[in-house]
């Protein structure tokens, strides 16, 4: 058996970029970084930070491009996916590696958790204040179980 899984928690490190394909599916392209601390073997703390240049598709697509910023914490899941091209000017071969998104979840921000696994619905988020931009906003009240109609 074979296993190509990738899963990261990390920063965005720049604002999603949503485009249409020719089938008209939407895909959006995204770079994350995570930090990793250890210690050398002086004994002194080290941080370093890899960058990871990560793409989803369709409804998740739509989703990331929508609530995910510069900055904003998510996690995600997906697969490593090398793709690679002729450059139009010197027809030098480049390559790059993605992460293509199977399901992720926003990252908890300042104490407000939030959730979105794929393009399911998202999670409740009572802390956020009209001066949240970009972020959805939930009625105060409790959802009583017998308003549900099934």
């Amino acid at each position: 058996m074979y296993l190509n899984k990738v899963i990261l928690y990390g920063n965005l490190t720049r604002d999603p970029e949503l485009k249409a394909l020719p089938s008209g599916s939407q895909v959006a392209n995204f770079g994350m970084a995570t930090n990793r601390t250890f210690k050398d073997k002086n004994g002194q703390k080290q941080e370093t930070t890899e960058f990871h240049n990560v793409v989803a598709f369709g409804r998740t697509a739509e989703v990331i491009a929508q609530y995910c910023k510069k900055g904003r914490p998510i996690y995600v899941e997906g697969r490593l996916q090398t793709r690679s091209w002729d450059d139009k000017e010197g027809g030098k071969k480049n390559y790059r590696t993605e992460i293509i998104v199977d399901t992720f979840q926003f990252g908890a921000d300042g104490g407000r958790p939030g959730s979105l696994n794929g393009a399911a619905g998202a999670a409740h988020d009572e802390q956020s204040s009209p001066s949240d931009e970009g972020e959805i906003k939930y009625p105060d009240e409790e959802i009583n179980p017998e308003d549900i109609p099934f």
